[in-house]
């Protein structure tokens, strides 16, 4: 695969340690490209044991594995929820870097409260849910969109979504309409920026094995679980995930455009 060397890539949601974000930030690192990643500034005291056990630091652990691949990171806090933070993570981006290559929305609202039927769920469960991850998503597309447009040379947008955006289960209206949102903005950007060579796209992934499935146990449950969900009979890791972003940013990619890609292992077979 062509390298990405000298680009520039923004990974949001990428400070945790058993994660997709950390796994496509190291990727990236790893094809050429110098990484932006950001952090909600989590408190040390909410961190899982594992992370507390391994010293963990959040995006500064992640930028310290960036750089010793050989790359530039700059680790930064911002909240994607919030229109003037997403203005002043391009501003330091560009101060830094002077450049912009590659955007990978990954940011997302943890299982929550929202798993309940729609009768039972709450306004603000609803909100948090679609604010994260379909208004973080559009308030960073916009604006680092914008700066594509501007320097001429294209580039790229991956949405991290979910095989829930297509699944519809029970129990799942609030991550299953941000996510299916996020196909719906996918498809119209790449519509709308095509000509400008920047090509937009989503990745669907299946069940992966990081903190956000923390809730469901390990052992036999979850290996019942995974047998009976998924074909190939393995969960899916952050480097399932990252392997495709790398593709979809690389000359490999670059007549992929408008997609929203499963990664999962085969859960979802329907064309």
């Amino acid at each position: 695969m062509a390298t990405l060397d000298n680009k520039v890539a923004v990974v949001t949601g990428a400070g945790r340690m058993r994660s997709i974000g950390r796994a496509i930030a190291l990727a990236m690192a790893e094809a050429g490209c110098d990484v932006v990643i950001t952090g909600t500034g989590r408190d040390p005291s909410r961190y899982p044991e594992d992370e507390k056990a391994a010293g963990w630091k959040d995006i500064q652990s992640v930028a310290d594995e960036i750089r010793a691949r050989g790359r530039k990171a700059l680790p930064l806090v911002c909240d994607a929820r919030d229109p003037a933070a997403v203005e002043a993570l391009l501003a330091q981006t560009l101060t830094a870097f002077g450049h912009v290559d590659f955007v990978i929305n990954n940011a997302g609202a943890a299982r929550g409260n929202d798993r309940k039927p729609v009768v039972d769920l709450a306004i603000e469960d609803w909100r948090q849910v679609l604010d994260v991850n379909l208004n973080g998503s559009f308030y960073m597309s916009r604006v680092f969109a914008h700066q594509l447009i501007q320097q001429k040379h294209g580039g790229a947008i991956i949405n991290i979504s979910s095989i829930a955006g297509k699944m519809f289960g029970a129990n799942t209206a609030a991550y299953a309409a941000s996510k299916a949102g996020i196909h719906a903005l996918t498809a119209c950007m790449a519509n709308e920026l095509g000509a400008a060579g920047i090509r937009v796209n989503a990745i669907c992934p299946g069940i992966i094995d990081t903190f956000r499935m923390d809730d469901l146990g390990r052992g036999d449950t979850w290996d019942n679980m995974v047998r009976a969900r998924i074909p190939l009979q393995r969960a899916g890791t952050g480097a399932d995930i990252a392997n495709m972003v790398v593709f979809l940013c690389s000359n490999e990619g670059s007549w992929i455009t408008g997609q929203a890609y499963n990664v999962d292992g085969g859960t979802v077979v329907q064309h």
